[in-house]
């Protein structure tokens, strides 16, 4: 394909295109990462904030790659990164396609606020500030198995996703006098959000599962930069026929029935291990999913 070609291919699919994996890591499973999308409705409400607002969603690109990279369960290629993959194919006269990717990931800020709260203490001549900066996104995950040239997959999940965060007194007064925020707290938001989002496009895509079991421990294939830490609890869960929607006629996934639940007690760079606190059935290839707060 020339790079005529490809560059209408990409203007078609409105942004969210994706770069081509015609050097695909064996086993890994290939993500296309749209260009993080802002609501125009929240965009236009943004008036006051619209430096910070700006500033966390172009952190977000950058932030969501890397977390999605570190994961180790695909192989990641950024819409940022469309036109030096489009002049490279150009170069070297390799094919550029927009539908060889396994799934596509669009991310898009649904919400933002940035809120000052100022209190007077008029009998101790003092006034205290907090600023709350809350913000969530929308995600969505499209299977691009069956796909056709330049349209997207069926979707597969659709999920939201809500930070906040207060800022103490101290942190205000640091702050300019136009309210910016901070280079160091932008990165912090971003890069939460974005942790969020690659968890659960993991969790979604390719679910833990026991690779392992040697008397009371487990052994899993998730290690680090999956999320997975000591301590944590994590339910396991048999996994059972393919369940049909007989409405629909559409594949709700597999059954899952919960056969257990294990600690986390060793994380290392490719899996890790938990010990048993329930087991009514665990066995290699049972699915585990973390227990939540």
């Amino acid at each position: 394909m020339n790079t005529l070609k490809a560059l209408t291919l990409l203007l078609a699919l409105g942004g969210t295109a994706f770069t081509a994996f015609g050097q695909n890591t064996p086993g890994l499973k290939s993500l296309a990462l749209s260009k993080v999308k802002v609501n125009p409705a929240v965009y236009a409400a943004a008036q006051k904030e619209r430096s910070a607002f700006d500033r966390i969603a172009q952190g977000m690109d950058g932030q969501l790659m890397d977390r999605l990279h570190n994961t180790r369960k695909f192989q990641v290629m950024a819409r940022s990164d469309a036109d030096a993959l489009i002049e490279e194919a150009g170069a070297t006269g390799n094919s550029f396609s927009f539908t060889e990717a396994d799934y596509l990931l669009v991310v898009t800020i649904d919400d933002f606020q940035d809120v000052i709260e100022t209190m007077k203490f008029e009998a101790l001549d003092r006034t205290a500030r907090r600023r709350t900066i809350r913000f969530s996104t929308g995600g969505k995950i499209y299977d691009q198995g069956n796909a056709k040239d330049g349209q997207l997959g069926a979707l597969l999940e659709s999920t939201n996703f809500q930070i906040s965060e207060v800022l103490p007194e101290e942190v205000i007064a640091t702050m300019k006098s136009t309210g910016d925020l901070s280079d160091a707290l932008i990165i912090q938001l971003a890069r939460e959000m974005s942790q969020k989002i690659a968890q659960r496009v993991t969790d979604v895509i390719t679910p833990a599962k026991v690779i392992g079991k040697t008397g009371k421990v487990v052994t899993f294939n998730r290690g680090d930069g999956t999320f997975v830490e000591a301590d944590q609890e994590w339910e396991v869960f048999a996994v059972g026929e393919e369940m049909i929607d007989p409405d629909t006629g559409m594949s709700l996934g597999a059954e899952e029935v919960s056969v257990g639940k294990v600690r986390v007690t060793r994380v290392t760079p490719k899996f890790s291990q938990a010990v048993i606190l329930e087991d009514y059935g665990i066995e290699r290839g049972s699915v585990l999913r973390q227990v939540l707060d």
